[in-house]
């Protein structure tokens, strides 16, 4: 079936390079989708582990901020030497790394106990934000300062963890404030292996940047209200999404959580150039060999479809040379046999008349001997090409049967039909003008004999075969350049009885 038609060789392929491209694009998809599920994973983990730390921190730095309102409750602990006092009050997580001070502040905002110096700095505090709040707010419990750089000293950024400290009615007593430097934070975030463009971050719940990776000291206490990932970390406990970062227009994945009962946001984001640098490395380097094998099947195919195409062109001309007469272009006997066997059988199933012509070139030796073989052979294809133009119906057959011999086949058609026919193609031979001085009439002619089936009954296609051949010889007898149809002795007892001359 496909080496009869080459264009499904190039279908089928065509089908089969789309195949292995969809597999290869379901792949890929796959592949995409795997790439960001480690992305969301690994975001994941790396936001939990820095929330737990960060949680566990706030947690121990806080129960020291406890401790010492506790202290300052206990009988006598006011009165004690100032180093006793220093040890009741403020234990060993006070002298932490990137932990500050931890002050006890009076009502008006001064320094009444520190816990890195002894006596206390002389520093009043009141303006500051953990002060302030926890003096007009009785019940806000710890609260996280917005950042700011120490008075007390002179060391780095930090933010405050504070709690009121209240009268036994009530009222407002002072507070108890522990700083953290934010490069806790900072050393923090570098230890998370986030790609390139990751990034990561920690602000209060109003907004307030505390830190963020890549660090940029400018972005340190900027709010960031009113931006579209500010406005999702606020819609839900923890979450995760696609989003770009309005600090440097870089598209990332997020990932964050909200800080256990602390009022901070912890976001942890990797860029979507990194989650998928890999894939499309690998995208790439799949994509150009499945393109380059689509190529090559469907290349390999066209190729194959034209060896098919040629080579069903050579069998069709060997089939047309094997049927076909190599001079005049006619069918050859061989066809022409069969093609009568058949019409035969049609013409005897279906009681149609079945006429037959055998054409012979008179006195054709001669010719030859006159004007050589090559003129003979000129004269032959001009005598087909005669035939060829007065038999046109599909169904008709016109062959050479031999040397200078012509037999024409026409199925559904009497005699007078074909008796019309033959003189047409008499006729037309004649007016060739093929100069012929061995011919009694000086011109090349033919003479044609005609067997029909109408009215005659012929046991097979041979026998209508050899009916034509004896009108051919009579029509010969009768002096050449005539047409006779058989049997010939009705015929010439009717052309005597209507006054018809013999030809």
């Amino acid at each position: 079936m496909v080496t009869r038609r080459p264009n499904l060789v190039i279908v089928i392929s065509i089908v089969l390079a789309s195949a292995i491209l969809a597999i290869a694009i379901w792949l890929l998809a796959q592949m995409h989708e795997d790439a960001l599920r480690r992305a969301q994973d690994s975001v994941s983990n790396v936001s939990l582990l820095v929330e737990r730390d960060v949680s566990r921190n706030l947690e121990i730095y806080d129960l020291s901020l406890r401790a010492v309102i506790e202290g300052l409750k206990q009988p006598g602990v006011l009165n004690l030497p100032p180093k006793i006092r220093q040890m009741v009050l403020f234990d060993g997580s006070s002298s932490a790394k990137d932990l500050g001070s931890i002050l006890v502040i009076d009502a008006t905002g001064n320094i009444v106990f520190d816990s890195q110096a002894s006596p206390p700095r002389r520093v009043n505090l009141a303006d500051r934000d953990y002060f302030q709040v926890q003096r007009d707010s009785p019940n806000v419990g710890l609260y996280i300062s917005h950042p700011f750089t120490p008075k007390v000293s002179s060391s780095n950024v930090s933010i405050a963890l504070s709690r009121r400290i209240s009268q036994p009615d009530g009222s407002f007593g002072g507070v108890v404030v522990g700083t953290m430097r934010l490069t806790y934070f900072q050393r923090l975030f570098a230890g998370m292996n986030l790609g390139a463009g990751g990034s990561m971050a920690l602000m209060l719940t109003d907004g307030t940047m505390l830190m963020r990776r890549p660090y940029d000291p400018k972005i340190i206490g900027r709010s960031l209200t009113g931006t579209s990932n500010y406005l999702r970390f606020l819609q839900q406990p923890s979450g995760n999404f696609f989003g770009t970062a309005a600090i440097d227009g870089v598209e990332r994945w997020y990932a964050f959580r909200h800080i256990d009962m602390y009022p901070l946001i912890l976001d942890v984001a990797l860029s979507s150039r990194d989650i998928y640098m890999e894939w499309r490395r690998r995208a790439w380097i799949i994509g150009t060999l499945i393109a380059a094998l689509d190529i090559t099947i469907i290349a390999l195919a066209v190729l194959f479809s034209q060896q098919l195409r040629q080579r069903r062109a050579a069998e069709e001309e060997l089939r047309v040379l094997a049927r076909t007469d190599g001079l005049t272009g006619l069918n050859n006997r061989r066809t022409f046999e069969e093609h009568a066997e058949e019409e035969w059988h049609r013409a005897q199933r279906n009681a149609w008349p079945l006429s037959m012509l055998l054409i012979d070139v008179d006195s054709f030796k001669g010719f030859n001997d006159l004007y050589g073989h090559s003129a003979g052979d000129d004269a032959l294809v001009d005598v087909a090409r005669c035939i060829g133009q007065s038999v046109r119906r599909p169904g008709d057959t016109a062959a050479r049967y031999g040397g200078e011999e012509f037999a024409v086949l026409l199925p559904d058609t009497d005699e007078a039909g074909a008796t019309r026919i033959a003189e047409q193609i008499r006729s037309a031979i004649q007016a060739l003008g093929l100069h012929h001085v061995a011919n009694s009439h000086h011109v090349l002619t033919v003479s044609i004999g005609i067997a029909c089936t109408k009215g005659q009954t012929f046991a097979t296609s041979r026998a209508l075969v050899n009916a034509a051949d004896e009108a051919l010889y009579e029509a010969k007898d009768a002096g050449r350049n005539c047409v006779l149809c058989y049997p010939v002795a009705a015929r010439a007892e009717r052309r005597s009885v209507v006054g018809l001359p013999a030809r």
